[in-house]
């Protein structure tokens, strides 16, 4: 049985599941555990266009993070192992034009809250799903003799073109770039937008480590591949903002 269960909410959430027949399950069940945990993360905690979120009253001290619902220090811990990681690439404190920095979690929260809402479907007995969620995605397959899910990596010069398709068995799929967005990345060290790359694609275990470790290489711009190899991924595609294209896996060097 294979059902496709499109998912309102704060991002564009897509369920792509296949299961026995006999499955004691129902899309509207993907409904009730996956949308709504994204959404209660996205607009209301998290939210920084909100006033009245939780992450904006901490920001302006109103709460303290002890204040906060359990999943702000979850967080804010991530953020905080990222910035090291990337070697301040990364960071949840973002500069504004008066000068000050502020508290936005956001580079964490997406990849997260959908890895969260994935555990749900990954606790499905024999059941296989893909899970996309704002273009980052969380496979599952149950059985080992599961066909892997197929991802296609978009063209960021032509977005009507697939550049790869990447067979991903369980994994997480993310991509950071400006094709779909504009220039929304900035590098958190200088308040610049970086202007290297024209995506990066990565694959590893957990969604929310691929998407920040592709935000973070992105913004390494230059020093994207090498630092990619420092990392615990499996894979990433790397398009260059002259249209070139490097390959990198945790076996071999930048390709």
């Amino acid at each position: 049985m294979a059902c496709y269960a499109q998912l309102s909410g704060a991002i564009e959430v897509t369920a792509v599941v296949t299961a026995p027949p006999a499955a004691p399950w129902a899309p509207p069940h993907l409904r009730l555990d996956t949308d709504a945990n994204i959404d209660r993360a996205v607009r209301v905690i998290f939210s920084t266009y909100r006033g009245d979120s939780i992450i904006n009253r901490l920001d302006r001290a109103e709460l303290t993070v002890d204040q906060c619902p359990a999943e702000v220090a979850e967080v804010l811990e991530f953020g905080r192992e990222a910035e090291q990681a990337s070697e301040g690439a990364f960071s949840i404190m973002l500069p504004t034009a008066d000068g000050r920095r502020r508290l936005d979690p956001s580079g964490v929260v997406k990849g997260w809250a959908v890895q969260r809402a994935s555990m749900f479907l990954a606790a499905l007995e024999e059941t296989d799903f893909c899970l996309s969620a704002g273009g980052d995605i969380v496979c599952h397959t149950a059985l080992p003799d599961s066909a892997a899910w197929r991802i296609g990596i978009e063209d960021p010069h032509d977005p009507t073109r697939l550049i790869a398709m990447v067979p991903v068995r369980s994994g997480a799929v993310a991509t950071s770039g400006t094709a779909h967005r504009g220039d929304h990345l900035v590098d958190p060290r200088t308040g610049q937008p970086p202007k290297a790359i024209a995506s990066v694609t990565v694959i590893e275990a957990s969604l929310t480590w691929a998407d920040i470790d592709a935000t973070a290489a992105y913004v390494h711009g230059p020093d994207a591949a090498g630092w990619l190899q420092t990392r615990p991924i499996d894979s990433a595609l790397i398009i260059w903002a002259d249209g070139a294209v490097t390959r990198i896996s945790k076996t071999s060097s930048p390709q």
